[in-house]
């Protein structure tokens, strides 16, 4: 009986705690779910009174789309994201450029982490359109256009199709990357592209048709109006100002691109007079150093020149080492045809070619010549460096010879004062060498061997001899003098 009694009282126990269990598990599983609900929930940004101004960068695209423009674009979107900016503003106003230097840039914009604006101030032309509609919102002064995005050759001239072919796509890919909204059309939802693909591609090809756009026979170009009646322009704006206010951007702090003085230095001396000035230098550094014994302050010159005019290139990332390399080599090659080889031949030539090839490839951004057979680009790319290094070179080469005649060997007052011109008349008692000194037939002794030459003495003063006939005499010896030639005196042995 009393274990039976002991049974019934555990499992009463046992089911009062299964209760209180169940009782207080919905509680804890509410209390969870609204957790998680809360956590999982979209957070709206809400403006709170002393909250921290948002970072607003803005830099400008105001050229050709160029490999320089993939450099400022790449330099200043590592400079918004290492200053913690909310949001970059690209200022535009290009009529086009490159097919590859805007598919660098639309690539960097698409991959960016933090909202980009556009501001079409004027035009987004051709690849520039490309770019503008990889950013994320795009805003458009009034009177500005952007489209015409046909790939063309430097004259004008529309590219084989395989070039519209790729930039179609292009547009077409990068106008669908921004995705759909939901359209609501009375009762229903329709998801609609942001930015019409059919529409980029029209920017490119024209036989494209836009409905209720343009007819089939002309290349879509927008105005500011018309972007935005057709989803490329969020607004009309004159300004960034009035562009982040339109998106709703108030409290900002506005900051951007501004060179700093190691940018303007090195825009001040890629400049092509500057460089033009350094080619002189070099050239007549050289010219000078090899008309003047020794090594002195021509060859500082060209130092100079070359270091000036080398160091901004390599530095804005145009020159590679092979041209520098090629420069060298040509300086070596002109050496060897100076000091080495009689006359002048080959080695000159190619000396010559190989000094002005160095310094033109230098300032000609490699990576354009591979347009110069498409005809994206004309062959002025490469005839302009070389026409400035070669009449740069032939200037400094023409002023040398000049300065070096009227300097070096003329008559001039300021020859006097730049170079050592004394002189020293027989008149005032200077001679090349020792008048007769009356020592013929004196005796002396031999203070070091003379094989054959050496030194005596004789009556305790010291003279520079030689063995007579070339003969070589010991240390010691006593000699005689028999001749009395050019400051030497020539000994028999006794």
């Amino acid at each position: 009986m009393a274990k039976i009694l002991t049974a019934l009282l555990l499992l009463l126990t046992l089911h009062a705690s299964a209760e209180s269990r169940a009782a207080v598990a919905p509680e804890n599983v509410t209390a969870v779910s609204d957790t998680l609900a809360t956590a999982t929930a979209p957070q709206e940004h809400t403006s709170v009174s002393g909250a921290a101004k948002k970072k607003v960068y803005v830099f400008p695209i105001r050229e050709d789309i160029m490999p320089s423009a993939v450099r400022l674009t790449a330099k200043c979107l590592e400079e918004a994201d290492r200053t913690g900016a909310d949001y970059v503003v690209i200022d535009m106003n290009t009529y086009g450029g490159l097919l590859d230097a805007a598919d660098s840039i639309r690539t960097m914009l698409l991959n960016y982490p933090r909202p980009v604006f556009t501001f079409v101030n004027n035009q987004a032309a051709s690849a520039g359109a490309l770019i503008a509609i990889a950013s994320d919102s795009i805003y458009m002064r009034p009177g500005a256009s952007i489209g015409a995005a046909t790939v063309v050759d430097q004259s004008g001239t529309p590219m084989p199709d395989k070039y519209q072919s790729f930039m179609r796509s292009m547009m077409r890919s990068t106008a669908e990357a921004h995705g759909r909204a939901a359209v609501t059309n009375g009762a229903d939802t329709v998801y609609r592209w942001r930015r019409d693909p059919l529409i980029a591609e029209a920017m490119v090809d024209p036989s494209i048709t836009v409905p209720g756009l343009v007819d089939s026979t002309k290349v879509v170009t927008l105005t500011a109006d018309e972007a935005v009646r057709w989803g490329y322009s969020e607004g009309t704006v004159s300004s960034v100002d009035e562009l982040l206010q339109a998106a709703g951007i108030d409290d900002y702090e506005k900051y951007g691109y501004e060179p700093d003085w190691l940018d303007r230095l090195i825009g001040f001396l890629t400049n092509p007079t500057v460089q033009a000035i350094f080619i002189m230098m070099i050239i007549g550094g050289i010219y000078f150093e090899l008309q003047t014994p020794g090594i002195g302050f021509p060859l500082v010159v060209a130092i100079l020149g070359a270091v000036l005019y080398f160091a901004p290139l390599y530095m804005e990332g145009l020159m590679a080492h092979w041209e520098l390399a090629l420069f060298v080599a040509g300086l070596i090659l002109i050496a060897l045809e100076i000091f080495v080889t009689p006359g002048f031949g080959v080695l000159g030539i190619l000396g010559i070619t190989a000094t002005v090839a160095g310094l033109a490839f230098a300032i000609i951004d490699t990576s354009l010549l591979k347009y110069i057979p498409t005809g994206e680009l004309s062959l002025s790319v490469v005839v302009a460096p070389f026409t400035l290094v070669i009449c740069a070179a032939g200037v400094a080469l023409l002023l040398s010879i000049w300065l070096g005649n009227r300097f070096l060997k003329g008559h001039s007052r300021l020859r006097k004062k730049i170079v050592l011109t004394s002189e020293m008349p027989s008149g005032e008692g200077y001679v090349s060498v020792a008048a007769d000194r009356g020592l013929i037939g004196r005796t002396g002794t031999t203070s070091t061997p003379l094989r054959p030459a050496g030194r005596v003495l004789i009556d305790g003063r010291y003279y520079d001899a030689a063995g007579d006939n070339a003969a070589f005499i010991e240390k010691g010896r006593q000699v005689t003098v028999v001749r009395d030639e050019g400051g030497v005196l020539y000994c028999r042995e006794n």
